[in-house]
């Protein structure tokens, strides 16, 4: 059982520990506080040492006010600091203001407050005297390029009228807030530093280890983002190329890196950085012929052998140059992609789960040339088959824990020259159009999206469609139709696959509660009455049906059913995604 260290202290005892020496790793984020932050932390503090602006009513024996949990681990003889990190910067900042204003007051109550935050700052010797060439708290932040500035401030009190960054812009917002206070309330003016010394409670809790201060601060975290994986990456990542002396090459490839995950990964659970961290780790995991349906947690995988795989050269580029692929699929780079391929990404980003994202990432790394580029002809057939099996399995094997045993199967593959071909997990015809006609397309459902997705480009004319466009599903016979005329035989036919299709938000708005021949104006585009032109549809087939149809019945519904229900099984049986027949 782990280890823990509780006690509560005041700002004073913690700070004052003649141990006390923190230091703001290099996996944290940069300092972000602000005016905001920075008022409300003054304001209640404030309130709290003089209730009813009244510094009589304060009962410094027992009067207390909690500041929250600082989570540190000892890490060469420094508490390495995992939660608490923007309260202690801030109150650094707060306490170097006032021994600031103090420096020229020469009364005995003055300079004893300035001697009790000399030694909240600064390391003392033997005999209790700071030593100010040693701070009690340190930053190595591998992203803040401004750190060096806040040790200058905690060293100096100086801060010049250049520097804009949150510190110096912190560090100005007390010092005006401080000299506002001895102003309007100069007779009681040590009693604040004090009682904020002597009464502002924070909670160290000090684990034995990383992991466990980690997982403490993931439990007791609700305000703000705690430490996602990727940020312990980013500091074995930092260590690695600073002991190559690129440190700075590194920090500026990392942001680069940001920016193009936060642009292009939304993922439901982690960070951005964690998801192109995550594709990565499947393609390693095929590599090291790993086909177990237990997939490790991310940073697990990535620790192993002392984040030995983060130390090797490789790694970080193979991952940066994956993340390039990424927002090149996303950005739908013509450049890079023919036309027929970019259209197999826009109807992948209707996939029933996320487990495309993984397989495309291992079929990337296992098969780029020199130059990143893909053979389009086997990618195509990749594509195809991909596509085919993992809708057929929204069908027949719902959820993407189902998926896990084939497509870990078939990464090994991959990696090992061989081509996808699912021949271990071919499929019966039969059974497969039986699940197909047994499924209920509901508008809950990812996969009745899927189906309609590829449906809309299994015809060869579709053009591509901007995958930062927004679709809802439309009933081509409209549900308000069917409640105010009754003319449907089966009630069913309003909800069947038959009457669905993909339609522009925008338009969707405006075409829900119409009959088809007034619905047909909006698929088309039409001219206001202020003659500005309202575009039609991107969708080919809504078009050609506005085009052709004076009215959409429920003939039209079930024939357009069998089209794609019977379309869907030719597409499975050309990729050869059926058992031969005996």
């Amino acid at each position: 059982m782990s280890k823990l260290n509780i006690d509560q202290k005041t700002i004073k005892d913690l700070f004052s520990d003649k141990k006390a020496d923190f230091l703001i790793p290099d996996y944290q984020r940069p300092y972000a506080w602000g005016d905001k932050e920075c008022q409300t932390l003054w304001d209640d503090i404030f309130a709290f040492s003089f209730p009813d602006n009244d510094y009589s009513k304060f009962n410094s024996d027992n009067d207390e006010y909690f500041l929250g949990p600082i989570v540190t681990f000892k890490n060469n003889n420094k508490q390495e600091v995992i939660d608490g990190q923007q309260r202690l910067t801030t109150l650094m900042l707060i306490l170097r203001a006032f021994y600031d204003k103090y420096s020229n007051m020469k009364d005995e109550q003055s300079v004893k407050t300035r001697e009790l935050i000399e030694k909240c700052i600064w390391k003392t010797d033997e005999f209790g005297n700071p030593q100010k060439s040693f701070l009690k708290i340190d930053s190595e932040v591998a992203t803040d390029k401004d750190k060096e500035e806040f040790l200058s401030i905690l060293r100096t009190g100086v801060v010049g009228e250049k520097q804009k960054s949150s510190y110096a812009q912190n560090y100005r917002f007390f010092q005006s807030k401080i000299t506002e206070f001895l102003n309007s309330y100069p007779g009681y003016f040590s009693y604040l530093p004090v009682r904020i010394l002597n009464n502002c409670i924070l909670l160290p809790i000090e684990a034995e280890s990383q992991d466990t201060a980690l997982r403490i601060f993931s439990t007791l975290n609700d305000r703000g983002k705690p430490l996602s994986d990727a940020d312990i990456f980013k500091a074995q990542l930092y260590k690695f190329y600073s002991q190559k002396g690129e440190k700075d090459e590194f920090i500026r490839r990392w942001k680069d890196l940001e920016q193009v995950c936060e642009r292009i990964f939304k993922p439901l659970s982690g960070t951005p950085m964690d998801e192109i961290f995550t594709r990565y780790m499947y393609y390693e995991r095929a590599k090291a012929g790993v086909k177990s349906s237990t997939t490790e947690a991310l940073r697990k995988f990535y620790e192993r052998d002392g984040y030995g795989l983060l130390k090797k050269e490789k790694t970080f580029d193979d991952i940066v140059d994956l993340a390039n692929f990424w927002m090149d699929v996303y950005d739908q780079n013509a450049e890079r992609f023919s036309d027929t391929v970019l259209r197999r990404f826009f109807v992948f980003t209707f996939a029933p789960n996320s487990m495309w994202t993984y397989f495309l990432s291992v079929y990337y790394m296992s098969n780029r040339d020199d130059n990143g580029a893909l053979e389009e002809g086997p990618l195509l057939s990749f594509l195809d088959k991909t596509m085919g099996f993992i809708w057929t399995y929204a069908f027949t094997n719902p959820g993407v824990n189902s998926l896990r045993t084939p497509v870990y199967a078939e990464m090994v593959n991959l990696v090992e020259g061989r081509s996808v071909d699912f021949s271990s997990f071919l499929m019966d015809k039969s059974a497969v159009k039986n699940a197909l006609i047994n499924y209920t397309f509901s508008n809950n459902r990812p996969a009745t999206r899927s189906m309609l997705a590829w449906w809309a480009y299994n015809d060869p004319e579709q053009p591509l469609i901007s995958s930062e466009k927004t679709f809802e599903i439309e009933h081509i016979y409209a549900r308000s139709r069917y409640d105010k005329e009754q003319t449907l035989e089966n009630p069913k036919s309003i909800e069947s696959l038959g009457n669905k299709a993909l339609l522009e938000e925008r338009i969707n708005i405006r075409a829900s509660d119409y009959r088809f021949e007034d619905k047909k104006k909006y698929y088309r585009g039409y001219v206001t009455s202020q003659q500005k032109q309202k575009p039609g549809t991107e969708i080919r087939e809504l078009l050609f049906l506005a085009n052709t149809k004076n009215d959409f019945t429920e003939r039209d519904i079930q024939d357009r059913y069998t089209s794609i229900i019977n379309g869907f099984i030719d597409y499975l049986d050309t990729h050869k995604l059926f058992l031969k027949d005996e």
